[in-house]
């Protein structure tokens, strides 16, 4: 009995070394466009945000294409991947040229009065997203505050991109998760919903929801730019794709697992986790990345 079972084990995993995936189910490039050059980001800020909240946020946005070099890691050599391994070779391929993409704050605007009210539709979060007016080949993020409800937040939806063909401009809505969703939308800054409940980790600005946003923001950031009209780089349908970051779910360092984000540095000041400097002095938790040439999860740390 004993070496049957040996031997079935054996043969499971021979058929797992002989197992290739399809290369039609990798993340791969679908030849459509993605953005590249200066990307110009314009910000509505609707509800009520604390003035350091912005800050945070505002920083991460600067950090990413930022002139002066924060410590290594950091958040502009996560913003150097997706541009090399990504947005580089596309534009290359279409334009003949594969010039450096930046990120760049276009404008900001607030909405503290909740003009369109404190319960949203995914209609009204893409109108909200044309008021901030985004240039072609730009960006117009819409982030909510923690008392804003917005359809489907925390039941499989943190954030979302969208795109309107016509104008060439795509959109982003992050909503502030730690009053409505923190455990869908916090992790791991916060219990999960389900699974283990091991203690979470500290947010390394201090506040567990502006720390998610940056999160759930880098992610549908690396999604818009990767694949803005649902022709770029994506895996599985048009419909649902999985993108740069949202393929790799839940790791944010090396040695990550269902439940655990990874080996992570921590601030020894603070106890704070997080995987990446950035401007001002500001430390951040970032998604890994898909690389496309090696069919894995690439970390910063």
């Amino acid at each position: 009995m004993l070496a049957s079972v040996a031997q079935l084990c054996m043969g499971a995993r021979r058929r797992m070394e002989l197992y290739r995936p399809d290369p039609a189910d990798m993340l791969s490039y679908h030849n459509g466009a993605v953005l590249h050059g200066d990307i110009a980001v314009s910000v509505l800020w609707y509800g009520n945000f604390k003035p350091a909240q912005k800050a945070v946020i505002v920083d991460f946005l600067l950090s990413l294409t930022a002139e002066t070099q924060a410590a290594s890691p950091s958040v502009a050599q996560w913003w150097s991947t997706i541009d090399q391994q990504y947005l580089s070779p596309a534009s290359a391929k279409s334009n003949g040229a594969g010039a450096k993409t930046r990120v760049l704050l276009a404008d900001q605007l607030s909405d503290g009065e909740c003009s369109t009210g404190k319960s949203l539709t995914l209609e009204q979060i893409t109108a909200l997203a044309a008021t901030a007016s985004p240039k072609k080949g730009g960006v117009a993020v819409v982030f909510t505050a923690q008392d804003v409800a917005v359809e489907g937040f925390g039941m499989g939806r943190c954030s979302l991109h969208g795109s309107d063909a016509s104008s060439g401009t795509t959109h982003i809505w992050v909503g502030n998760p730690e009053t409505q969703c923190p455990g869908a939308c916090a992790w791991p800054f916060h219990q999960p919903a389900y699974g283990p409940q091991d203690a979470p980790l500290v947010a390394p600005n201090g506040d567990v929801g502006a720390d998610a946003m940056v999160m759930n923001f880098a992610s549908m950031l690396a999604g818009a730019a990767t694949n803005p009209f649902g022709d770029g780089y994506y895996q599985g349908s048009s419909d649902a794709p999985l993108e740069a970051a949202t393929a790799c779910p839940g790791v944010f360092g090396n040695g990550a697992y269902p439940g655990y984000a990874g080996d992570l540095k921590v601030d020894q000041a603070t106890g704070a986790s997080y995987n990446c400097n950035g401007a001002h002095g500001r430390k951040y938790l970032l998604p890994a990345l898909y690389d496309p040439s090696k069919s894995a999860c690439g970390t910063l740390v």
